[in-house]
Formats: structure tokens, sequence, C-alpha cells
């Protein structure tokens, strides 16, 4: 099983390990929160760590790999809720270019802001 979600009081402390593979892109803080975030869900294999999801994310860091403590070296993807923009590049995009109606298996969820806050607190930003 894959390391939990780390809280949002985690994450705003810069206390999450973040591996390889992350994202790559803009390193300028958003400037509100999001309508929508994604969020992984149970069915991420990682791509056996060569995730489409990861390339196409333009904000660094936002999306990382989680090893699976139990069963190395497979793991997941997670995205950092304080760097997502919403912007559905994660989704809409697969490899070489083409164009998905979302991830292969269907392991990323654009989750109404509303919604996560509910479950996992409120975002600072």
């Amino acid at each position: 099983m894959a390391e939990a979600l780390p809280t949002i009081a985690e994450f705003a402390a810069d206390k999450v390990v973040k591996r390889e593979p992350k994202s790559t892109g803009t390193t300028t803080k958003r400037k509100r929160k999001p309508h929508i975030l994604a969020v992984i869900n149970e069915c991420c294999t990682g791509c056996a760590g060569s995730p489409a999801c990861v390339e196409y994310c333009p904000v660094e860091d936002c999306m990382y790999w989680v090893p699976d403590t139990c069963h190395p070296p497979f793991g997941r993807i997670e995205v950092d809720p304080l760097l997502c923009i919403g912007c559905k590049l994660c989704i809409s995009k697969g490899p070489e270019g083409a164009f998905l109606e979302g991830c292969p298996w269907d392991a990323i969820d654009m989750v109404p802001l509303a919604e996560f806050e509910a479950e996992h607190g409120t975002l600072p930003y």
C-alpha cells in the first residue's frame, strides 16, 4: 500500500518528500484557489515509473512519485493541493501529445474545491 496523502499542514510546512518523477514548470505561487483540484484515486499505477500526467503538469513539484513501501519498486503519483491550479492538463494529454478523455486508468479525478476542503480541511491559499 502506498503512503497516505500528507495533510494540508504538512504540505504548507514543506514537510512532504517529493520523489522523482515529479512535474516541472512554473514556480510562481498561485494567486488564488482554483475551482477544481486534481486528486489521484486508488486506480493509479504510476505508469511503471513513466507517468504521462506528470510530464504535462505545468507546475513545479505539483505532481510527484510516492513509492509503495509494501511492493517496491511500484508506486503511484500524488498531487500537492497547494500547488495544483486546476488546469486539467494532467487529464487532457497522453503520450506523444495524443488528446485523451482523461487518464487511461481513470486515476485522476477533478474534484470541486468545496468537496476537497470538506474532506481534507481548508486550503490556506
